[in-house]
């Protein structure tokens, strides 16, 4: 057994989001770093001096044959409308304080912020740092527009290779060894290990790659897994039992396993003032927002991961769509495409853009954040 680290998980290349927030927010005579952090994909824009720094994350990527079944092309819409928002007003007042906006890439399972943070991006002196995701309307509960406290479960995520060896699967299958039985009994192994796990675990596999023809042995197959809990010591002891069914179904078939680590996605730490600003900032809008979710949300994202290092706001606004439409689908894409969500996306960006400069200017705010942050 052998394990091995993901350098560029399996997603599509960045989508054509990427280059026009980039030369839009270059039109409006604010540079961009492009590369950012020593990642391909990631960029930043700042404005204002001295003061207080808070931080924009915007997420763009897309989902493999889904295109923008995760709404990321309104996050950055939103961000971006918040950047020039607040970066004009800082301008204009002559205040000390500082907005950046970060484009942060590969959040569907590549971890991008997590390498951001290895790089340093967020280990300055932050006061905040904020982004807002897109919901289809119909999963904001008791008919809320959105949601402030939106909280997230640690996820991990994984690629499985098991190795055999080739033989005719007609003449000759007994000189095989057969990695596509080990994949099999990876996934049925799992499957009996769902009985005995807690309800708020979830374990997630598909199978990448699974041989060549039926009159070939495989001699390789590989398996993408994802494995969710509320915290992430618990989905650390859920993987161990994972690998435990993948090891097993390795040694029963015969095969080598290799295993390709994903970074790990920490659960999301609510922050209550951010919350509250968000909360209000969008009453002015018109718009009811939902304080805290009574349960956390069984997704995961890497902003859980910069929750931990600074104080950090992930919210969450609702788009017109189908009653039959979730989040991750078809559906959801065409939903986060209409001028409806461009509409919500700019709304929220409004609202952020206001934090941002409540932050920057109030120091009571801004020590409270600090304060619900060390608590």
């Amino acid at each position: 057994m052998t394990t091995s680290t993901i350098e560029n998980p399996s997603q599509p290349a960045v989508n054509k989001v990427l280059s026009p927030v980039r030369d839009f927010i270059e039109s409006r005579g604010f540079p961009t770093q492009r590369h950012a952090y020593g990642l391909d994909t990631a960029f930043s824009a700042e404005a204002g001096s001295g003061g207080r720094l808070v931080i924009l994350c915007a997420e763009y990527d897309a989902l493999p044959g889904l295109g923008h079944g995760c709404g990321h092309n309104l996050i950055a819409t939103a961000a971006v409308a918040a950047f020039m928002g607040a970066a004009k007003a800082l301008l204009d007042l002559g205040v000390a304080g500082r907005v950046r906006i970060l484009g942060t890439p590969g959040e569907e399972g590549g971890g991008g912020k997590v390498k951001l943070i290895e790089a340093g991006a967020f280990s300055e002196d932050v006061a905040a740092a904020i982004m807002c995701h897109a919901l289809p309307l119909h999963q904001i509960k008791d008919g809320w527009s959105g949601t402030a406290g939106f909280r997230c479960i640690a996820s991990r995520r994984f690629h499985v290779e098991f190795r055999g060896k080739n033989a005719h699967a007609g003449q000759e299958p007994w000189n095989g060894v057969n990695a596509l039985d080990a994949a099999v009994g990876a996934y049925t192994a799992a499957s009996m290990l769902r009985q005995q796990i807690r309800p708020d675990d979830r374990v997630q596999a598909v199978i990448e790659d699974g041989g060549a023809a039926p009159n070939i042995i495989p001699d390789y197959t590989r398996m993408n897994w994802g494995l969710r809990s509320p915290t992430i010591q618990r989905v650390d002891e859920l993987c161990e039992r994972v690998k435990a069914c993948v090891q097993g179904a390795a040694t029963a078939a015969g095969c080598t396993v290799n295993y390709k680590d994903a970074p790990s996605y920490m659960n999301l730490k609510v922050n209550d003032t951010l919350c509250k600003q968000y909360m209000d900032e969008m009453g002015l809008l018109g718009e009811s927002i939902l304080y805290q979710d009574d349960q956390p949300s069984s997704a995961g994202t890497d902003m859980g991961n910069v929750s931990h290092v600074v104080p950090s706001f992930h919210g969450m606004f609702g788009i017109p769509a189908p009653p039959d439409v979730p989040v991750h689908s078809r559906g959801f894409a065409r939903a986060a495409s209409t001028g409806e969500a461009h509409k919500a996306a700019i709304k929220s960006g409004k609202a952020m853009a206001m934090m941002v400069m409540k932050i920057l200017l109030d120091a009571d705010i801004a020590a409270r954040i600090r304060s619900d942050f060390q608590a």
